[in-house]
């Protein structure tokens, strides 16, 4: 049996991203976690990080740890509190890409947390592939992620049509390089729209990055540039222009659960679904 403590330690070091950050969380020196997860190594007989400086990243041994050392102390967690008769504190943590948490998902989730006080909220907004990896982790109970089409078991699935996008003042015949402007490497619709352009033969470059959609839309505003997104992130001072670049293929909104699925999880998954079907019919309008 694994000690619960180094491994509340290994647990520590990863959400901190260091020992010194670690070791404030549960009140222990620097020194003193490091002998810890050097012992946890020991018992297992494998690296669980990669040390470079002060930063320290996961080996794939240490990856494949974090899942099951979240859920051993979760379960040691509601051991303890049933035993004791301690109410417990739900826990849900949820997962969206940034282009949903700007809009009316953010108030519905929101107002299911409001509705369940035995519930509390943990959410998430990153990219996609962060995101995918958190549920792989066991990080995440639920996620909204972007995907290729037919990419896994899920909740439930939509299908996105992506659109260039750009601001009616940005003349893009012959344009070359075409100036994209995309989320950080990582996101689906960044690696779509490179590969149509190099597909059809076209240059480009990255002429605004930014990780919130919100930067994207006053990048296409000011005319910076042109962005492949999903039609609910068009705003104002934008305009469709598919006509001036190469056809994309679809992509994939998927609900993900991590298995076995609680009732709050499903209650809180579900109630995302409704609102994805809704907001999927109204554009479609």
């Amino acid at each position: 049996m694994l000690d619960l403590d180094l491994l509340h330690s290994f647990v520590s070091v990863v959400d901190a991203g260091g020992f010194t950050a670690a070791g404030e969380r549960v009140h222990r020196s620097q020194s003193t976690v490091s002998q810890q997860i050097r012992k946890l190594e020991a018992s297992l007989d494998c690296a669980l990080f990669i040390r470079e400086g002060r930063q320290v990243s996961l080996t794939e041994d240490g990856e494949r740890l974090l899942g099951y050392a979240r859920r051993m102390l979760a379960l040691s967690t509601e051991v303890r509190e049933a035993v004791s008769g301690r109410k417990r504190v739900d826990v849900i943590r949820l997962g969206i890409p940034d282009d949903f948490a700007a809009d009316t998902l953010t108030a519905v989730v929101s107002q299911f947390a409001l509705s369940r006080p035995d519930v509390r909220l943990s959410v998430r907004c990153d990219l996609t592939a962060s995101l995918a990896r958190g549920l792989e982790r066991g990080d995440l109970d639920v996620a909204l992620i972007k995907r290729e089409p037919s990419g896994g078991g899920a909740l439930a699935t939509w299908r996105e049509n992506l659109h260039w996008i750009s601001s009616p003042s940005l003349d893009l015949a012959g344009a070359e390089p075409v100036p994209l402007v995309a989320f950080p490497q990582g996101c689906i619709y960044r690696n779509r729209a490179i590969h149509a352009l190099e597909a059809a033969g076209r240059h480009w470059r990255i002429a605004y990055e930014s990780p919130n959609l919100l930067g994207l839309q006053a990048a296409l505003a000011g005319g910076l540039g042109v962005a492949l997104l999903e039609r609910r992130c068009i705003g104002s001072g934008h305009r469709i222009v598919d006509a001036a670049l190469p056809a994309v293929p679809p992509t994939e909104l998927a609900l993900c659960v991590v298995e076995p699925v609680r009732e709050s999880v499903r209650r809180l998954a579900m109630t995302i679904r409704d609102f994805c079907e809704k907001e999927t019919t109204r554009l479609a309008a």
